[in-house]
């Protein structure tokens, strides 16, 4: 039986979800690429101390094997996959209204339905599970940057540009305030520098206290918790998410508009991207780990230069990785990676909560409780893992259904309608 007419919205053929037919290749498998890429920076904040995101020597071991792990770690993925993600975020934004337009349908109902349906996983994700959720974040400005998905590739570039180094200068700003409340001999700035400070150099009790936090029944972890996503969800939201997202969705949809991502462009053109990412991104990101290394890995300085280099090199290292794809994409070499990753990212947000889970399993009160008991190098094979099951089982999975679960239940409430789920039967 099909569904009725939706109030205000013209009757006849309405576009639905991408279908596998319809959807670009290159751009699944880069999202697969980055989709696996973020778990190698997504893991830490579970099973360490938080205080080791701005100052990696505070846990899971920073010497050899453990020192090792956090360069690749740093060099490779660190806001690079974040990167990615962000840009096919607003890629297929564009996508999605110019399949629309294509129609004479408006794309604006179905979007915004998305996008909110996405904030309320995004909101259960971000309380229910792990607090570094970046959905709710997503969706928000989903709604924004979807206004000026008209606009030409070099002013959506343009506008790309001028955000981006707002959220480099707000950081500066944070770390001004951090330096002027840790030199500061005013007895309540010295009291609050004290609860401030111990976030990025952590006493005993602090990480006695963020452990029985840690390994508390699931109810009492998400109490634990709350502030730090409220938090996530306001401030760090204001002065750093909104800023670099929206800069790099708009860029992602300038990059789709001149046909980046279906790695449609030359040879010469991604080579030459590949070239200038790896030296100008990885230039940055070598300079920024020199300087971290001679200021003793001060996490103050993380909010400002130290921090500026990783936060403008890894634009271009994940354009780097975006041509190494398109490359790969091109060559027609690593079939069954390639399906395989293809895969991985046609079912991002089933994958992505997954690995969320998994990991709050692993190192959670509520599951095995592994929090503050594994060094950087411990929680590698886990990751590897994690992979080599959504790599393997993935492909198998929609070989016989069309979506993953929360695909399924995503587009299901987006469209108003069930979506069909078994290959073969009529949509």
């Amino acid at each position: 039986m099909s569904a009725g007419p939706i109030p205000g919205v013209p009757s006849g053929p309405v576009p639905g979800p991408v279908g596998r037919g319809d959807r670009i290749d290159s751009i699944d498998t880069l999202r697969g690429v980055a989709l696996l890429g973020i778990f190698v920076m997504n893991i830490p904040t579970f099973a360490l101390t938080g205080a080791a995101f701005f100052n990696p020597p505070a846990g899971g071991g920073f010497e050899g094997a453990n020192y090792a792990v956090w360069l690749v770690s740093h060099g490779l993925f660190d806001m690079k996959m974040m990167a990615i993600f962000s840009m096919l975020f607003g890629a297929g934004v564009a996508l999605m209204g110019e399949r629309f337009g294509q129609t004479g349908r408006s794309a604006v109902g179905v979007h915004y339905r998305r996008m909110g349906w996405l904030l309320l996983i995004g909101m259960v994700h971000a309380y229910g599970i792990w607090f570094g959720d970046i959905l709710v974040a997503y969706s928000l400005i989903g709604m924004l940057v979807f206004l000026l998905r008209r606009l030409p590739a070099k002013w959506l570039l343009v506008i790309a540009c001028a955000l981006l180094p707002i959220g480099m200068a707000l950081s500066g700003a944070q770390q001004a305030m951090f330096e002027w409340m840790r030199s500061s001999t005013d007895p309540n700035m010295v009291e609050t520098w004290e609860d401030v400070g111990s976030m990025f150099f952590p006493t005993e009790e602090f990480l006695e206290e963020e452990r029985q936090n840690a390994l508390g029944g699931f109810a009492e972890r998400i109490r634990a918790h709350a502030p730090d996503v409220l938090m996530m969800q306001t401030w760090v939201f204001a002065v750093f998410t909104f800023w670099r997202v929206s800069a790099l969705m708009l860029l992602g949809m300038a990059l789709y508009k001149w046909r980046v991502f279906d790695a449609s462009r030359s040879t010469a053109f991604y080579a030459t991207l590949l070239a200038a990412g790896l030296l100008i991104g990885g230039g940055l990101i070598a300079a920024g780990v020199v300087v971290n290394h001679r200021n003793g890995f001060d996490p103050v300085a993380f909010f400002g230069v130290v921090g500026w280099f990783n936060y403008a090199g890894s634009v271009g290292m994940a354009l780097a990785w975006i041509a190494l794809v398109m490359l790969v994409c091109k060559s027609g070499v690593l079939r069954w990676l390639r399906a395989s990753l293809a895969a991985v990212g046609r079912m991002a947000l089933t994958n992505y909560l997954m690995q969320s889970v998994i990991a709050a399993f692993i190192f959670y009160g509520w599951g095995l409780g592994y929090f503050g008991r594994l060094d950087r190098i411990d929680y590698v094979p886990i990751v590897i893992g994690v992979w080599a099951f959504q790599l393997l089982a993935r492909p198998r999975w929609l070989a016989r259904v069309r979506y993953g679960p929360m695909e399924w239940l995503w587009r299901s409430l987006t469209y108003w309608k069930p979506q069909p789920m078994r290959r073969g039967s009529a949509s």
